[in-house]
């Protein structure tokens, strides 16, 4: 049974020779599923696979929405930042492009990986491979940082929710980007004590982030938040990797947020009948949507 203790957990792995956080949860979905390591590898080589091809598509050509409220994004920042232009590094500004990508495809109804969720799907996918890319590492080490992401995942959804509609956007980006964090700082040499402080930091620097879509589609703010995820996923494994520590455990700052998704109004979750889905542009796109719709 996966353990979903995170200073327990820590403990276990430390004890069985620093085995990594994405052997564990690899040995745990084993012994779920009864297929074999081959197997496991092999369907999360397709996954990624997947990644890939959302990460890149909206950055190459422009792509719409099936609404026509969203699109060309990220074929946009992608031209802006082939000049140059961008005050970001090369890591994060081409995380940025791969989030938008992702979450454009997923607007245009094309294939993604929900990972967590559709309305996150650009974070985890654009923090690992732009790491990949920009520090040069394989497939197999992709493959095992998709592990390390779905243990946190598993944790995550256990001890509280993924969903927008029950604890917010905090549930949906905010596990994404703790996702993501953990990943690269593992894949990037860091154990998995550190994983999980930046797991932690990740998901403090969204709680409290309402799920309010525009006219009730995963567009506007979310494409954005995808970006914006990304770069929190970036900057606290980044901190983690510098030795920087969650002074709230992974653990209690999990529980935080189920308990905030709770005390969070119906109207901000996910309904659009709060927030920037209300506001006199939100509104306006909702009736230009209905009247596309009825046209």
């Amino acid at each position: 049974m996966f353990i979903l203790d995170t200073e327990k957990l820590i403990q276990k792995l430390k004890e069985e020779g620093d085995q990594p956080l994405w052997e564990y949860a690899l040995n745990q979905e084993m012994e779920r599923s009864g297929r074999s390591r081959e197997e496991l590898r092999e369907q999360m080589d397709q996954s990624l696979a997947v990644m890939e091809r959302s990460a890149s598509t909206a950055r190459k050509e422009p792509v719409q929405s099936v609404s026509g409220l969203t699109g060309g994004n990220a074929c946009r920042y992608e031209q802006y930042r082939g000049k140059g232009n961008s005050l970001l590094g090369e890591t994060a500004s081409l995380a940025v492009g791969m989030a938008l990508s992702c979450s454009e495809i997923n607007a245009s109804m094309q294939c993604i990986v929900a990972c967590p969720t559709a309305g996150s799907c650009g974070i985890v996918p654009a923090v690992l491979l732009a790491c990949a890319q920009s520090r040069g590492l394989d497939r197999q080490t992709l493959i095992n940082a998709l592990f390390t992401a779905s243990a946190v995942g598993i944790i995550v959804g256990s001890r509280a929710t993924v969903s927008g509609a029950e604890g917010g956007c905090q549930a949906e980006c905010g596990a994404a980007a703790a996702m993501g964090a953990a990943a690269v700082t593992e894949m990037l040499g860091g154990t998995p004590e550190m994983a999980f402080h930046a797991a932690a930091m990740a998901l403090k620097n969204v709680l409290g982030l309402t799920c309010d879509p525009v006219a009730g589609l995963v567009e506007i703010p979310c494409i954005k938040r995808n970006a914006s995820g990304a770069m929190n996923a970036l900057l606290s494994a980044d901190l983690a990797l510098a030795g920087v520590r969650s002074y709230i455990p992974f653990d209690e700052v999990v529980d935080a947020m189920y308990a905030i998704g709770k005390a969070m109004p119906q109207s901000v979750r996910e309904t659009s009948k709060g927030g920037l889905a209300v506001t006199p542009t939100g509104m306006r796109m909702k009736k230009e949507t209905q009247r596309g719709e009825e046209g």
